[in-house]
């Protein structure tokens, strides 16, 4: 643990290495890419605003690549609680994202080569949305035409990310689904949640 400053923990370190010798077992194997890299996970707290600030604290540093893991709201019903998703694009539904240079409606892209590595990642598991980022609730928000989810984090953290000069991406599991319908439980979520980290390790290590 290397964090918990305003209560948001963070854990830095490398991630696991093979505990084999290869050379006494014989093995020819190589070690995978995600093996003995770098790593930090940090929580960002609620809302674009906080996220934003944690990503600037993370990029004095060092951090220049950034994969956001996190929840969303399918309100209209156009997604599954518990359904993965890697974001195209994010909306800017709300006025937070305007401080870092996206105007309310305006489109925010995703860094394309992280988020491709993203989608490999999760090999055909996650379809690619556009997510609408607003300062409220998402399960409550009224949807932009041919948006099926929304969040509050991810317009701003990625407008932020530019701004820094990081590369960032997104991956989104559906915790809200329609009002009245089917609500993910806990473990569901954490299993999800496990999926996407695991993608976005993937994506990260070069």
């Amino acid at each position: 643990m290397s964090n918990h400053a305003r209560g948001l923990w963070g854990y830095t370190g490398k991630t696991a290495g093979s505990r084999v010798d290869h050379r006494k077992r014989g093995s020819t194997r190589q070690p995978s890419a995600e093996e003995g890299r770098e790593l930090t996970i940090q929580s960002t707290g609620m809302g674009g605003p906080s996220a934003a600030l944690v990503l600037t604290d993370l990029a004095e540093l060092g951090v220049r690549r950034a994969v956001r893991v996190g929840t969303c709201a399918a309100p209209g019903g156009g997604a599954g609680p518990g359904e993965l998703l890697v974001v195209a694009e994010a909306i800017a539904a709300g006025g937070s994202a305007e401080a870092y240079g996206a105007r309310v409606g305006a489109a925010v892209a995703p860094n394309a080569a992280l988020t491709a590595a993203l989608a490999a990642a999760l090999d055909g598991e996650a379809r690619a949305v556009t997510a609408a980022s607003f300062d409220s609730h998402p399960a409550t928000a009224e949807l932009p035409d041919g948006i099926v989810v929304a969040d509050m984090q991810t317009a701003p953290l990625l407008a932020s990310a530019a701004a820094l000069g990081i590369r960032a991406a997104a991956v989104l599991v559906v915790a809200e689904g329609a009002p009245g319908g089917e609500q993910i439980g806990q473990e569901r979520l954490e299993a999800a949640a496990k999926r996407a980290g695991r993608a976005a390790l993937a994506a990260l290590s070069p």
